[in-house]
């Protein structure tokens, strides 16, 4: 659950956002503020792991707030001033809304929330992970390294794993087998693509271009998976 509290002096755009909240399984709203100060003693007693922050408010500017937080939490901020995006991204805001705030635009937000929250518990995660996999192809285990793996192809009930060397074929689903690699090694970018992140050698369009066998391989990005490739571009780790 993300842990999630409203910071905005006008009642209406906060009940827009309440109401936004309530229709996602995965928030939890933790309260709503009407300025500054109220947010600062919530944040003491309570653990939130969202903000959703307007910029202009009384007594104290959202922007201002977030500057003195020894420790905030991640921050989507919400405002009708398109002019304070610079400084909004400059404080790294997840995401920079401008109101009227459509449930459209609120999802896409939130789902940039959900991957920086997955990336930053990816290392405890990863610690029982090794740089190798077997999968059972030809009547066999076969062992494939991390760093051999270029990409993954969704084929109906098999999967195609590319290689640096060629191919191998195994009978399983692209679900099942993601759920056993390390998401800081690679990522679902299609529903019938998963990619080394190490192997992307650009971004072009809607696609990620690959070297397989000395020749470029142009690989779709699907646009339920654009948003995860974008995020990881905007944290440079790629």
């Amino acid at each position: 659950m993300i842990r999630t509290l409203i910071v905005d002096d006008e009642p209406l755009a906060g009940e827009i956002l309440e109401t936004y909240i309530s229709q996602l399984p995965n928030i939890q709203l933790v309260g709503r503020c009407f300025n500054a100060l109220e947010a600062n003693e919530m944040l003491q007693n309570e653990r939130v792991d969202l903000l959703l922050l307007d910029i202009e408010m009384p007594i104290l500017r959202g922007v201002d707030f977030l500057k003195q937080l020894s420790s905030p939490p991640l921050v989507i901020f919400t405002t009708a001033y398109p002019e304070f995006a610079v400084e909004g991204f400059n404080l790294n805001a997840i995401d920079y809304l401008l109101k009227p705030i459509s449930f459209e635009r609120f999802l896409k937000a939130i789902n940039k929330v959900t991957e920086k929250l997955k990336l930053q518990a990816a290392p405890e995660k990863e610690s029982s992970f090794q740089d190798y996999i077997f999968v059972k192809a030809d009547k066999k285990l076969v062992k494939l390294n991390f760093s051999d793996i270029l990409y993954i192809e969704g084929l109906k009930d098999y999967v195609i794993i590319r290689t640096e060397s060629g191919r191998v074929i195994t009978l399983q689903t692209m679900k099942s087998l993601e759920d056993k690699l390390p998401p800081s090694l690679f990522l679902r970018i299609h529903r019938s693509y998963i990619v080394n992140l190490k192997k992307i050698n650009s971004i072009i369009g809607q696609g990620v271009e690959v070297i397989e066998k000395a020749q470029a391989k142009l690989l779709p990005v699907g646009k339920n998976y654009k948003d995860s490739l974008e995020l990881l571009v905007d944290q440079s780790k790629l």
